[in-house]
C-alpha cells in the first residue's frame, strides 16, 4: 500500500511509535507512567482507551501534551470539520468532554446522511 493510501496511525500506534522512538522499553515505560505492563500493552494495540489521567501521564513521559497526541491522529486522519477542530482547540473542556463531543457530532452526522439517502 502506497504510503499516501496508508490509514492514519490510531492513538494506540502513535503511543507506541513515540515509545520506540524514545527507546523506551514496555515494561520501563509502564513503570514509568504508573501502569501495568499488560495495560500498556492493550492501550498501544487499541484493545483500551486509556483513561484522561493515564494518557496525561503517558504524554508527560513522552515530553509532549495529551492534546498534543490526540492531535496528531486527528490531522494524519481525513480533515477534521471547523466543528471538531473549534472542540478540539476549545481549553475550557476536558480531553474527556471534547472526545465525548466529537463523538456526539460525528454520531449526529452520520444518522443525519443515512436519512438523505433514505428520503
Amino acid at each position: 500500500m502506497p504510503d499516501d493510501k496508508k490509514p492514519p496511525p490510531t492513538l494506540g500506534e502513535l503511543i507506541r511509535q513515540q515509545r520506540e522512538l524514545a527507546e523506551l522499553p514496555m515494561r520501563q515505560f509502564a513503570a514509568m507512567v504508573g501502569i501495568s505492563n499488560p495495560y500498556l500493552s492493550q492501550i498501544e494495540r487499541n484493545l483500551r482507551e486509556p483513561s484522561e489521567r493515564v494518557l496525561d501521564a503517558i504524554a508527560e513521559h513522552l515530553q509532549t501534551s495529551a492534546d498534543a497526541l490526540i492531535g496528531q491522529v486527528r490531522t494524519r486522519s481525513d480533515k477534521a470539520s471547523d466543528v471538531v477542530q473549534a472542540i478540539e482547540r476549545d481549553r475550557d473542556l476536558t480531553n474527556a468532554q471534547r472526545k465525548a463531543l466529537v463523538e456526539m457530532y460525528e454520531t449526529f452526522r452520520k444518522v443525519t446522511r443515512s436519512e438523505r439517502k433514505r428520503g
